[in-house]
């Protein structure tokens, strides 16, 4: 598939990659810029393949460049741009390319987002970067700000906020049907975790493929096959953010969003703690933010749940109904219907407001409680759009505009990764200071805000 490719060409490929594919109620390109958005990815499989071809469905990208340290997942993006410069050190590619290039896309491991994006950053070159934004709150904060210096356009990969379904979600809430919001519960069922050191050897790492590239600025260790590369990362501390990074970008993004969140106040888990490698799984975070304008009261907890940990009682109640509801509503065999109640239980909200609660399931349609209420109530009929292409129009000077720049999504991660942080406290209470970024109780949490890089590998404002 090319860059031209038909759309519904590009919507099978990015649903046969069990990606979510957005709704399309707009134009893409209601601007008709003249001029071509040079591009370069960061990445050339797994996340970093869906997105090139995503952001490549826009008319006016050619992509031009491509870092991957593994030459062995070359292939797919070499058929589908057989002239792309291909460099296996993302600097050289920085420095080889940087007149030639007007944007780029990071889609890496989560401990080489911040490297990447900053240095692109600096360049001027503007920047879609997957989720979390970064690796540590003070990365976050870095990128989020430098951004804005650089008044260069900015996403970041939570396509779904973009999607019809968190769309109306979002419009919901705002609406005040619910009335004012009291509080919210969020989970995801995936495990992102492990315990225990890792094995106690040293593989030969495979040819065409750079391991101290991989380690980037993480300290040195030895290769083992499997548990770092290409996807066990996730679950390591070093270089992963664990379920909460992964999902809860993702599935906090609505209620951030429709609430007017900022910085939370503070946060409790009642969740275990990692160990000394890896992230813990069945996590169980309280926040406590500032109320806004949609909020009951002057705080609103909002409490994150992973792996097997789940809401009390009365709230999987809701949820259940919900499954069970939408699945009869549907004229489909027995076994879509069970898929259906697993999909709206695996993972999604619950927001619970004076007049009544809303159920967010992740990438699927949002439910009004109590049914006989809200029977005649009709969802918003809000647009979705195409997350990729808003953005690579909005740098080309079009008409759309991202959902997700770094002035939103920076602050998002942030109260997301601030999880990360708890989790090594159990059972304690952190206060946490957004203007001076410091928490004011807990000293020894404060170690965990930034991170420290291997000598050579820091770069600078880092």
């Amino acid at each position: 598939m090319n860059s031209r490719s038909s759309r519904r060409t590009f919507l099978k490929s990015l649903g046969a990659a069990g990606l979510a594919v957005p709704f399309f109620a707009r134009n893409l390109h209601a601007a008709q810029p003249s001029r071509v958005l040079r591009h370069a990815s960061f990445g050339a499989s797994g996340m970093a393949w869906a997105d090139i071809q995503a952001i490549c469905s826009n008319p006016f990208v050619k992509l031009v460049a491509v870092a991957e340290l593994d030459r062995n997942r070359l292939k797919a993006v070499k058929e589908f741009a057989p002239d792309v410069k291909v460099y296996e050190d993302w600097r050289q590619l920085l420095d080889k390319e940087a007149g030639n290039i007007d944007s780029v896309n990071v889609s890496t491991p989560d401990h080489m987002h911040a490297p990447i994006a900053v240095s692109a950053l600096q360049l001027g070159k503007h920047v879609y970067c997957q989720k979390p934004l970064t690796h540590s709150i003070y990365e976050t904060r870095y990128v989020t700000e430098l951004a804005r210096e650089k008044k260069v356009v900015t996403q970041m990969g939570i396509q779904i906020h973009s999607q019809k379904v968190y769309r109306q979600a979002v419009a919901v809430v705002q609406s005040g049907i619910i009335g004012k919001v009291k509080e919210v519960h969020t989970w995801s069922s995936k495990k992102w975790g492990d315990s225990g050191r890792p094995p106690e050897r040293t593989d030969k790492v495979p040819e065409g493929f750079n391991w101290d590239l991989w380690l980037g600025g993480c300290a040195d260790r030895p290769y083992v096959s499997g548990y770092y590369h290409p996807g066990n990362w996730r679950k390591r501390l070093d270089f992963g953010t664990g379920t909460f990074g992964d999902m809860g970008c993702h599935i906090f993004d609505p209620v951030f969003e429709a609430l007017a969140l900022t910085a939370p106040l503070s946060l409790r888990s009642e969740g275990p703690s990692p160990d000394a490698w890896n992230w813990a799984v069945n996590a169980h975070i309280k926040y406590i933010f500032p109320g806004t304008r949609f909020t009951a009261e002057k705080t609103v907890p909002v409490t994150w749940y992973d792996g097997d940990a789940r809401p009390p009682r009365e709230i999987l109640d809701l949820i259940a109904a919900a499954a069970d509801a939408m699945a009869s509503e549907e004229e489909a065999p027995a076994k879509q219907k069970t898929k259906k109640r697993r999909v709206v239980l695996d993972q999604g909200s619950i927001i619970i407001g004076t007049a009544g609660v809303l159920h967010v399931p992740h990438i699927d349609t949002p439910r009004l409680f109590p049914v006989a209420k809200f029977k005649d109530y009709k969802l918003p009929d809000v647009a979705g759009s195409h997350h990729w292409s808003d953005w690579a129009d909005a740098c080309v000077g079009g008409n759309l505009k991202p959902l997700a720049p770094f002035d939103y999504s920076g602050p998002l991660t942030e109260a997301v990764l601030l999880g990360s942080v708890a989790v090594r406290f159990p059972q304690q209470t952190l206060q946490w200071n957004s203007a001076k970024v410091t928490f004011d109780n807990v000293a020894a949490a404060n170690a965990h805000l930034r991170r420290q890089y291997r000598p050579g590998w820091r770069i600078a404002g880092l």
